[in-house]
């Protein structure tokens, strides 16, 4: 019988999750990716950090991991778009603003501690506010996601989770959280 470590590769502790960590996510098919010349390659900058709309900050680390506060899709201090996924809002234009609270998001990463520093992303939470019988949250959520990964190759694969929500703050169609494990300084 052989050994599968497939199992322990899900937990972070099997063969392949030494090799991620031990030649660093910022790797992609042997040769390094560098965050912000890839953004710039994509065709996208990193905007100006938005300022917090209540009693939190825009991301805080711990150890090795930074937690990105919920980012709505802002540019120039204003909300890109309001209303419901699925009624004022349509499934494409809410994938489109999902990445721009991806960007944002890295954003935050970069004022706190550097985009270079990003190992990997370990996981998205996204939120759609969602027209009644709309379903399509995990096609909106893919806008970030797929934007994680252009921007980070492998090391952009994350976990996730794709909510759908009845409003969100300031009557965002949608909001994105993220949790990145970044090198030590």
């Amino acid at each position: 019988m052989s050994t599968d470590n497939r199992a322990d590769d899900l937990h972070g502790d099997g063969p392949a999750a030494t090799e991620q960590v031990g030649r660093g996510a910022t790797e992609q098919f042997g040769r390094a990716v560098e965050p912000l010349a890839r953004l710039a390659e994509l065709g996208e900058t990193l905007p100006a950090l938005t300022p917090p709309l209540a009693a939190y900050v825009p991301a805080v680390q711990t150890g090795n991991i930074v937690y990105v506060s919920g980012q709505v899709p802002m540019a120039d201090g204003a909300l890109i778009a309001t209303g419901k996924v699925g009624a004022e809002v349509s499934a494409e234009q809410a994938r489109q603003l999902a990445q721009r609270c991806a960007l944002n998001g890295l954003a935050a990463i970069h004022a706190l501690v550097g985009l270079e520093r990003v190992v990997r992303v370990v996981k998205v939470v996204g939120f759609v506010a969602s027209a009644d019988g709309f379903t399509g949250q995990p096609a909106v959520i893919n806008g970030a996601s797929e934007f994680l990964g252009a921007v980070f190759g492998d090391a952009g694969r994350h976990a996730r989770s794709a909510i759908g929500v009845a409003e969100l703050p300031l009557g965002a169609p949608v909001e994105v959280e993220m949790i990145v494990e970044v090198r030590p300084a």
